[in-house]
């Protein structure tokens, strides 16, 4: 009995996939991630590794627009170790992100690409609470019927890390 367990063990970890195979950056390098058009980010997931002092992202998409957006990325929201909260203009949503890390800050500058129709607004809109402990893992999905909209973040020098929340909304027609 004992040799199945270990046998079984064995193939596990050797058919299981590594779970930092899902990650879309590495550590300190950059991050660019967009969805494919017609879709806006539905799962945000990330993990801290205090050796490295930074971040490993995942986003998923979700079907969201019935017809072709009108999209634009920002400028840079935020500088290193600065507080931000980022809300996309005129009634878009999220569907991109970008990032570089600086070894020097332990910390990351962002950028968001935002996209809408015409003639489409948000509204009931909401901010999660924070996500994440410093140095820890978190995943959200962005609730049913609603469009992540804004991000807000803050980073702590002792931790080197941030902490996250999210705006969500509905839309409709305007």
């Amino acid at each position: 009995m004992r040799t199945l367990g270990l046998l079984i063990i064995i193939i596990a970890g050797i058919h299981g996939e590594p779970p930092d195979n899902r990650w879309l950056n590495e550590f300190d390098d950059k991050l660019l991630f967009t969805c494919p058009t017609l879709n806006t980010i539905g799962l945000i997931s990330s993990q801290h590794h205090s050796y490295y002092e930074d971040r490993l992202w995942d986003f998923k998409c979700k079907a969201t627009f019935s017809e072709l957006p009108t999209c634009a990325w920002t400028n840079y929201v935020n500088n290193m170790d600065e507080e931000f909260a980022f809300t996309c203009p005129f009634g878009s949503i999220i569907t991109g992100v970008e990032a570089y890390h600086s070894n020097y800050y332990e910390d990351r500058r962002w950028k968001f690409y935002c996209c809408r129709v015409a003639n489409t607004c948000n509204k009931d809109c909401f901010w999660t609470d924070y996500l994440n402990l410093f140095d820890g893992y978190f995943s959200w999905k962005v609730p049913d019927s609603t469009h992540l909209v804004g991000v807000s973040s803050y980073h702590n020098n002792y931790r080197e890390d941030r902490r996250w929340k999210y705006q969500y909304c509905t839309q409709q027609k305007c």
